[in-house]
């Protein structure tokens, strides 16, 4: 039987970290396990965990750094460093999951692959009507930013669709990956910081390895909320982000491991149990 560790990152939101987390618990198939990664978040999201940790239905653990700006790939890291499930699935702590969202991600992941997913994005006043208790509405009727046809959940089409080698956009805010290809090729790379490509750096480095992408499309939904991004000046043109220096050379040199990765973190992680 596979077993899932979920990996929920997150950095000074905890009310949207609280809705993620009653999601992951109201789950139909539960992972393993639930990590919070958290990129140096004030102490009221360890508290928040705190709190959740005694009555949840699967042992919640926080992982957490110092805040130095926006180092996502080395706070995934940590959060995979302690985990110890088969199969690691990464979410955003400003999601909420379709209760079928694991489940989902099981019945496609096969050997050989790892899943790309989506997000719908909600509206600002139907993320405010989400954040005071509402409940989630997994509807193309939902307001929010997405294509319609993204917000059903069909698991015959989803089957036919993860058939197929295209996984869409690369985005590490729904993405499910062997642990024992991610050891592969260590992880994510502790060199990305500040935002953006520290995920297509990871979904490249797998190819490179053989680990083919496919879409999780239809299945494995999930309701983004909607937020002031974090990028001091909003995010900036994709083809000129500062982190494409290193994607670009893991391009050019068809890179398969990094560096510095997730062989230190581990490595930290049994010394210290």
């Amino acid at each position: 039987m596979t077993t899932v560790s979920l990996i929920v990152s997150t950095y000074n939101w905890k009310e949207a970290l609280g809705l993620c987390l009653r999601s992951i618990a109201a789950q139909r198939t539960l992972p393993q396990e639930v990590i919070v990664a958290d990129d140096g978040s004030r102490e009221d999201t360890a508290a928040l965990v705190r709190e959740m940790a005694p009555g949840f239905p699967v042992p919640l653990r926080h992982v957490w750094q110092e805040d130095a700006g926006f180092r996502a790939a080395r706070v995934r890291n940590l959060g995979i460093a302690t985990s110890s499930g088969d199969y690691v699935i990464f979410v955003d702590g400003d999601m909420i999951l379709h209760p079928q969202f694991v489940a989902d991600h099981l019945a496609l992941i096969r050997p050989g692959i790892f899943l790309q997913g989506g997000r719908l994005n909600s509206a600002p006043a139907e993320s405010a009507r989400l954040l005071a208790g509402g409940k989630p509405r997994f509807s193309p009727l939902m307001p929010g930013h997405f294509k319609a046809k993204h917000a059903l959940r069909l698991p015959w089409l989803a089957r036919r669709k993860a058939r197929t080698a295209d996984g869409g956009q690369v985005m590490s805010c729904n993405m499910g990956v062997w642990r024992s290809d991610l050891d592969k090729v260590n992880g994510f790379d502790d060199d990305y910081e500040g935002w953006g490509r520290e995920d297509d750096d990871l979904a490249w480095r797998l190819k490179h390895a053989g680990v083919v992408r496919r879409p999780l499309r239809f299945a494995g939904l999930a309701i983004h909320l909607w937020h002031d991004m974090r990028w001091p000046d909003g995010i900036p043109p994709t083809e000129v982000l500062p982190n494409d220096r290193l994607f670009n050379r893991v391009l050019a040199t068809q890179a398969i491991r990094c560096e510095r990765g997730l062989d230190a973190h581990v490595t930290r992680a049994r010394g210290a149990g």
